[in-house]
C-alpha cells in the first residue's frame, strides 16, 4: 500500500494525509466518443521508451580560465593593475574547476577574460596616445638629433 511520503497527493480511499483525491469529472468529447464506435474514431496511440541500461553519461563543458593570457597581461600589459586582477579571477577559476564548481568556474573565467580585454584595449590606447603626443610636441625630432 503506498503511503504520503511516497506520493505528494493522496490515495484514493482515503489513505494518506489529506484524504481521497476528487473524483473524476467526464469531458463532454469522452461521453460522445463511449457512446459511438470510439476505436474507429480515435485510434491507439503507443509510447515507446528506451532505456540504456548503465551509469548516465555527464557531459562538461570546460570552462576557460585564460590563464596564459591572464599571465602576459599582468607582465606585458598591466594598465592600471587589470592584467593582475585579470592573473587572480583565472587563478579563482582554475580553483573553481579543481573542486567541480563549473558554474562558479565559468563566472570567474568570464571575469577573467572581461579584465584581459580591457587591459589589452586600455594598453593599446595609451601606447597610441603616447606616440600621438610625442609626435605632436616634436620630441621625437630633437632625438634623432638631425
Amino acid at each position: 500500500m503506498a503511503t504520503g511520503a511516497q506520493y505528494p497527493f493522496p490515495v484514493q480511499g482515503g489513505v494518506g494525509v489529506g484524504g481521497a483525491l476528487p473524483r473524476y469529472e467526464v469531458l463532454k468529447e469522452e461521453e460522445e466518443a463511449a457512446g459511438t464506435d470510439a476505436p474507429s474514431r480515435m485510434p491507439l496511440r503507443s509510447t515507446v521508451v528506451q532505456v540504456q541500461a548503465g551509469p548516465p553519461q555527464v557531459y562538461v563543458v570546460a570552462s576557460d580560465d585564460r590563464l596564459a593570457w591572464s599571465v602576459f597581461s599582468t607582465l606585458y600589459l598591466n594598465f592600471c593593475c587589470l592584467g593582475f586582477l585579470a592573473l587572480v579571477f583565472s587563478i579563482k577559476a582554475r580553483d573553481r574547476r579543481v573542486i567541480g564548481d563549473h558554474s562558479g568556474a565559468a563566472s570567474y573565467g568570464a571575469t577573467a577574460r572581461s579584465l584581459n580585454i580591457a587591459a589589452l584595449v586600455l594598453s593599446i590606447l595609451l601606447f597610441f596616445l603616447v606616440v600621438i603626443i610625442l609626435l605632436t610636441t616634436g620630441v621625437l625630432d630633437n632625438i634623432r638629433g638631425y
